[in-house]
């Protein structure tokens, strides 16, 4: 504000008028709330004088009479359990009136069942089934295990995928959304072993193939149906007739073509080579499926199957001799893995190493097998700085040894049997268990006086996590998946477009991971499962082997493979033997965007909804999942399956651990949704497979995490919560309290409608449409305005899947601007006394925001805003009997309202330094302002807005807009709002002036010091030329700012100083 104006001062002497009395002698015109507040003071002074009268108040007792003690609040009623009265499928009843509190069970029940009775998540086609012109919107369901149930992870694609999935539907575009669960192999096949043993003590070989597989099925048909009810809970809005099971006919017939196609094309073969054995489960593992122990050296584990409390010491390197066949010297090298040593088959060296450019040629004898030992010369695999130089080679169980072994024709001896026990080729060892070996064969190489040292060695140790048994690699006869070349064009759609990956980090995994592809192992020794449609054919008189792929047929069924047969042998006598393993789920999963649209038929569905459109998973299983699904995909179709992948962070607890069942954090959505004791928590491992151990430790982490157990929080809080915390990083840390906090925006929610719809009155109805008339408000063209901005940055923000920004533009407008702004705003308008006019036309604003503002947040909390909108009243044009099928909001060009927005962030902006003031000089109650305004615009502005200012500040009496030439009323406390307006507090008699004098003198130096800083900057060699225009205007604007706020603070003081001087 200008430097000049005497009016700026903070204080004033006692004894000058006030402005309106100097004006005209009269004193100043009270607004209609001074009228009232000023009504009901002398109402409360006349009883209050009226008791004292008659005696019933001493005369002394306003200042000397003791304060009564407050009576004790007698404990809220319980409130009664919610009784859903609804039948499944109708429309829940309207009519009854709001409740006085948000209930999320009362809330929650009945929308979902009659949403899908009226096939609200259905397509939506034209006529002829043709796709909406504003296009289409597919997307399939990462299939969940059906090993249990659903876990916050899950809730949280829900969440996400549901939320985009909904406001492509009320955006007109045709969606479909996807079910499905996956027969998830080894962990069902595992589950239902533990159980089965636990219960029955017995193992799927007692029952046999057929009825092991039945149980199986039994177990699916109950849990899967538990997590079709949890998805239905969390408000997965998917089509549920077009429901799929990777088990199902039509599944099963998509993995039986894909694997005969692919067969017939040589991209699968048949091939001994080592694979990941688990010896609990008696199956082979990808190397994706395995996990890795870091230890830092050596450390004593459990293994399972051996006896309790027996432990095997691992992390450590383990040196011995080999002697040197006809001579007296010895050969020093070291394993990790000793017991391995009974399949060595040669000793490599570096052909440069002097040590041992003697023994090129020569044998070392096995101490226990007898077995001679060529040593052999390799520079690719012997570093001859590490160690002695010298590498034992064991080709048929590790990896880098096997290359080794292929280079020089070595011979592959397997020490294993499938249950982990050594075979005949282990000598004296044979029916051994492996890590018995490992403990026997030291002490005997020490009886041989070969045994040189055991030394601490940091390592990693591969897991099975299913059993955390040790991972063996084990040489069996295997189908496998030429990997590389479909890797190519998977890489190459990621290039070129059709194929977007993101965040951007999971785009490097791909290629990184993608361009060191190996091929794929796809038999697993299972029972539940795709069995391989592969089939041996028995010649008589021919051949028995098996391990490759020359006897080998690949048909749809036994007739299909004989026929396949009879072609290749044509005329030989001949049986069919189907192989007994089955596919690895990855095989069928990585089929499901198009397997479930009917594919290989070239169904309506498939023509019309593939390629897909997104693909939204964690980013964990980019290479289990969503590679294979690419590689098959334009394989088997010639397309992306899908055109854009999200990788979503993984949901980690409050402290950032992996969710484990074992640390008691794995939390099921319908607890939280429901809310749950400790002790019910507790309870859910009454019948666990979970060791004895492991209950204990993870009860321990619930009384930790929980101590009063989960509040009942509703699924529109936790969708919300989960899309918030949504980011592109790799993890994120949820903690489950925190969507309580979201609960109680539910119930801000609910009761600004309830209030709202007391505002507009039963007898209100809505504009046809939502076109202005040209006589809102500042306040209705502001919140008009600020809701146009919500539209377009939730869905600008979905449209780049940033649920952070999308979740924090909604939450915003409702909470921020207009619950806490305009509703607040218009109250004084909305009254039975207010003008006719502004009040019909501040109703019609504040229902179309209410409108809205439901729809723009539906997608996040469906439950809640659906209960809300059933509740409003229709405008004609609105014809949608759902708010799921209604239209999404879109940025309109007539509320788009820049000067409004400028206007009233200045009156915002009063606001919150009348609020500063009240707090900062404790003024909370019959506050009284006055507002010095530099030009007639702020002046008429203010004056307007005056009543409005008055209600969002709380305590406030009254607020009085200067002219320009208008002296402050003295005793005041200041502070600037801009180079337009100052905010003036009458304070006078209320605090302490010395005090007052140091608080602005800190101020004075705070302002002076911001605004030296930003001059400073304006003062570089090339500032005019170098700073865009627009930062040089804002430093401007920015130093008047500082510039007036000195001024206001300077003449305060001087106001201070001359009152105390007066006084």
């Amino acid at each position: 504000m200008p430097s000049d104006n005497a009016s700026q001062t903070p204080l004033h002497d006692p004894e000058q008028a006030s402005p309106a009395a100097a004006a005209d002698g009269c004193p100043p015109e009270k607004s209609k709330n001074q009228d009232k507040n000023e009504a009901k003071r002398k109402a409360k002074m006349e009883k209050f004088l009226a008791k004292q009268a008659a005696g019933k108040v001493p005369a002394s007792s306003a200042a000397a009479a003791p304060k009564k003690e407050k009576e004790a609040k007698p404990a809220p009623k319980p409130k009664a359990a919610f009784v859903n009265t609804t039948p499944a499928g109708e429309k829940k009843d309207m009519s009854e009136p709001m409740a006085d509190s948000y209930n999320p069970v009362a809330v929650e029940s009945s929308w979902y069942s009659w949403w899908e009775t009226q096939g609200f998540f259905a397509p939506q086609t034209g006529p002829d089934g043709e796709i909406s012109p504003k296009g289409r919107f597919v997307m399939v369901t990462p299939p969940p295990n059906v090993t249990g149930k659903l876990h916050i992870g899950h809730a949280m694609f829900v969440a996400i995928q549901d939320s985009i999935v909904r406001w492509n539907r009320m955006r007109g575009i045709t969606t479909l959304f996807v079910p499905g669960s996956d027969h998830a192999g080894i962990s069902t096949q595992v589950v239902v072993e533990k159980q089965l043993w636990n219960k029955e003590k017995l193992t799927r070989h007692d029952l046999g193939r057929e009825a092991f597989v039945d149980r199986v099925w039994e177990y699916k048909h109950e849990y899967a149906g538990t997590i079709m009810k949890q998805f239905r809970r969390l408000g997965a809005s998917y089509d549920w007739p077009r429901e799929r099971f990777s088990l199902d006919d039509m599944l099963t017939r998509a993995t039986r073509e894909t694997f005969v196609r692919m067969f017939n094309d040589g991209i699968i073969y048949r091939s001994s080579r080592l694979v990941n054995w688990c010896h609990h489960m008696n199956t082979a593992l990808s190397t994706l499926e395995v996990e890795n122990l870091e230890l830092a050296g050596s450390t004593m584990l459990s293994i399972p199957g051996y006896p309790a409390g027996e432990k095997f010491e691992f992390g450590v390197m383990i040196h011995f001799a080999y002697l040197v066949e006809e001579s007296d010297e010895r050969i020093i090298v070291a394993t990790t893995r000793i017991e391995t040593m009974l399949g060595d088959t040669a000793i490599a060296v570096h052909p440069d190493d002097e040590r041992y450019k003697h023994l090129h040629g020569k044998f070392v004898r096995h101490p226990f097998v007898g077995r001679r030992i060529p040593i052999i010369t390799d520079a690719e695999c012997v570093d001859m700085s590490f160690g002695t130089g010298a590498v034992k080679m064991t080709p048929a169980h590790d990896y880098n040894d096997y290359n080794v072994g292929k280079r020089h024709n070595l011979e592959f001896i397997n020490l294993l049997n499938e249950d982990g026990t050594y075979n005949e080729n282990a000598g004296p060892y044979n029916g051994m268990l492996r890590f018995h070996v490992r403990k026997q064969i030291i002490e005997d190489l020490k009886a041989k006086g070969l045994y040189i040292d055991t030394v601490s060695n940091p390592m990693s140790v591969p897991i099975c996590p299913k059993s955390n048994d040790i991972i063996e690699p084990l040489m069996k006869p295997q189908w496998w998946i030429k990997s590389k070349q479909l890797a190519e064009p998977a890489m190459q759609a990621a290039r070129d477009g059709r194929l977007e990956i993101a965040p951007v980090t999971s785009e490097m995994d791909w290629f990184r991971w993608l361009e060191n592809i190996n091929d794929w192992c796809i038999s697993r020794q299972l029972w539940w499962g795709h069995r391989i449609p592969a089939y041996f054919v028995r010649i008589a008189g021919g051949s028995d082997d098996s391990c490759d792929g020359n006897n080998w047929v690949a048909g749809h069924s036994e007739a299909d493979a004989r026929k396949r047969a009879e072609e290749k042998f044509p005329g030989v006598e001949f049986e069919l033997e189907q192989d007994p393993d089955v596919l690895d789920t990855w095989f069928s999963s990585g089929l499901w965007p198009f397997a479930v649209l009917g594919w290989p038929e070239n169904t309506d569905d498939f023509k019309k909804y593939y390629p897909t459109s997104l693909l939204e998973t964690g980013w964990d299983i980019l290479f289990f999942w969503v590679a294979r699904m690419v590689m098959l995909g334009m394989y088997l179709t010639g397309e992306v399956p899908f055109r854009k992948v999200f990788c979503h962070a993984l949901v980690r607890d409050a402290q950032g651990r992996k969710m484990s069942k074992s640390l008691g954090n794995v939390i099921d959505p319908i607890d939280v949704i429901d809310g749950i004791s400790l002790e019910k928590l507790h309870s859910r491992f009454e019948g666990s497979n979970l060791d004895p151990r492991e209950i204990k430790k993870a009860m321990a982490g619930q009384t930790k995490d929980y101590p009063d157990g989960i509040p009942e929080c509703g699924t529109d809080a936790l969708r919300f919560t989960l899309c918030a915390y949504t980011s592109s990083g790799r993890d994120m840390n949820l903690n489950v309290m925190r969507v309580d906090g979201y609960r109680k925006f539910c119930n801000k929610l609910w009761n600004a409608t309830r209030f709202a719809l007391m505002k507009l009155g039963e007898d209100f109805v809505p504009t046809p449409d939502a076109a202005l008339t040209g006589h809102e408000s500042l306040a209705e063209r502001w919140i008009l305005h600020r809701l146009n901005i919500a539209a377009r940055d939730v869905s600008a923000a979905l449209a780049d899947m940033n649920f952070m920004v999308a979740t924090t533009a909604v939450h915003k407008f409702w909470l921020y601007e207009l619950c806490d702004v305009y509703i607040e705003y218009i109250k004084p308008i909305t009254t039975p006394e207010a003008d006719p006019a502004a009040r019909r036309s501040a109703q019609q604003t504040l229902y179309t925001c209410l409108d809205q503002g439901l729809k723009l947040l539906h997608p996040f909390m469906p439950f809640v805003t659906e209960e809300l909108w059933q509740r409003l009243p229709r405008r004609a044009s609105e014809t949608s009997p759902s708010i799921s099928v209604s239209a999404y909001p879109e940025p309109r060009g007539d509320y788009e309202n820049s000067q409004a927005e400028a206007e009233f962030e200045l009156i915002m902006s009063i606001v919150r330094a009348g609020r500063s003031l009240a707090a900062d000089y404790n003024v909370l109650s019959k506050s009284t302002f006055f507002i010095s305004n530099a030009s007639e615009a702020s002046h008429a502005l203010v004056s307007a807005q005056a009543d409005g200012i008055v209600t969002l500040i709380k305590g406030c009496q009254s607020v009085t807009s200067l002219a320009p030439e208008e002296a402050v009323p003295a005793g005041c406390a200041v502070v600037s709002v801009s180079e337009e307006a100052a905010m003036h507090l009458l304070v006078r008699g209320q605090v302490d002036i010395d005090q007052e004098i140091v608080k602005i003198e800190k101020k004075v130096a705070k302002a002076a010091g911001m605004k030296d800083g930003l001059v400073a900057k304006t003062k570089v060699p090339n500032y005019e030329a170098n700073v865009p225009e627009e930062v040089r205007e804002t430093n401007a604007s920015k130093i008047g700012d500082y510039e007036a706020e000195i001024s206001v603070l300077q003449k305060a003081i001087e106001t201070f100083l001359t009152l105390k001087g007066a006084n």
